[in-house]
């Protein structure tokens, strides 16, 4: 079939906007003239590929047709800025979807290395690495960081390492709930990212604790790591962000050996495309401090 540019616009515009009226306004037609477009694009496709929501969203087969769309936009872009005068080509988004701990630690040299590069403009969604490869799914974003191994439909995927959690709290906070030669599992509060974080949940599993203790939800990494530096919980903090805080006593590792190993994968479209084979190479290189992707058997909590 021969999708027209046009029709594939106004569904991109739908979904980036939120609606058909905003869609409209951005591509500076009418709404009848969005309405129409989307009503040809379905009937060429033979299927529905927008709920008619606010905000619009897309079907699962509309979610392969927006991919598409999002990669004849990206080609394009590129081809655009081929064929023009050096510096002439302008910039082109490059969403990407990263886990909120990889952005505060590691992601950061990614970061640097995209500020040199005048032609792109990151547009990055802060997801749970458990969920980003939703975003790849519906073409939201051309990759993603992701604990999902098995590469989703139309996309590449390769290992990256893993980031290791390691659940600490305030010396004060421990001393408060300390039992004999351990600490009260079931009873001292515990901080939480979100309710898509299950880190804090695994090392009490392990410890046999079947409750749920006072619970925080500080959806900052930033912000979750201050939490249990005030002692408000204990909480699962990425090796690499707790830097000399733990040697300088501003917090202790909890009682036992636990950590917590998260595989994480880089997903990406797979296209031909310099600007995702440039972000690529950054990703990979950025996660090179990352601990090295442990066997199943080698991981424990």
């Amino acid at each position: 079939m021969t999708l027209r540019p046009e029709q594939l616009a106004a569904l991109v515009a739908i979904v980036d906007e939120g609606s058909f009226e905003a869609a409209a306004h951005h591509l500076s037609v009418t709404p009848s003239a969005v309405s129409q477009r989307i009503r040809a694009l379905e009937s060429q496709v033979g299927q529905v590929l927008l709920l008619r929501t606010i905000p619009s969203r897309v079907t699962e087969a509309g979610a392969a047709v927006l991919r598409t769309a999002r990669q004849q936009q990206l080609l394009e872009r590129e081809l655009h800025a081929e064929l023009s005068a050096p510096g002439g080509g302008g910039t082109s988004p490059l969403p990407v979807a990263v886990n909120a701990d990889s952005l505060a630690t590691w992601f950061v040299r990614v970061l640097t290395e995209c500020a040199s590069w005048p032609d792109v403009s990151l547009r990055l969604h802060v997801e749970d690495q458990g969920h980003s490869a939703t975003l790849l799914r519906t073409g939201a974003v051309l990759g993603a960081v992701t604990s999902e191994p098995v590469a989703v439909q139309g996309c590449s995927v390769e290992p990256l390492g893993t980031m290791r959690y390691v659940p600490v709290a305030a010396p004060g906070l421990v001393e408060r709930w300390t039992r004999g030669r351990t600490v009260d599992w079931a009873g001292m509060p515990v901080v939480r990212f979100n309710a898509k974080d299950d880190l804090q949940q695994r090392v009490l599993a392990a410890r046999g604790v079947t409750t749920s203790p006072p619970t925080h939800v500080v959806p900052s990494s930033e912000g979750f790591l201050a939490a249990v530096r005030a002692g408000l919980g204990w909480g699962a903090v990425p090796e690499e962000q707790l830097g000399d805080d733990v040697g300088r006593g501003r917090l202790v590792r909890l009682p036992g050996r636990d950590r917590i190993d998260v595989p994480l994968y880089w997903q990406r479209w797979r296209l031909r495309s310099e600007r995702i084979d440039r972000v690529t190479a950054a990703v990979r290189s950025a996660a090179a401090t990352l601990h090295p992707r442990a066997a199943p058997a080698a991981q424990k909590v």
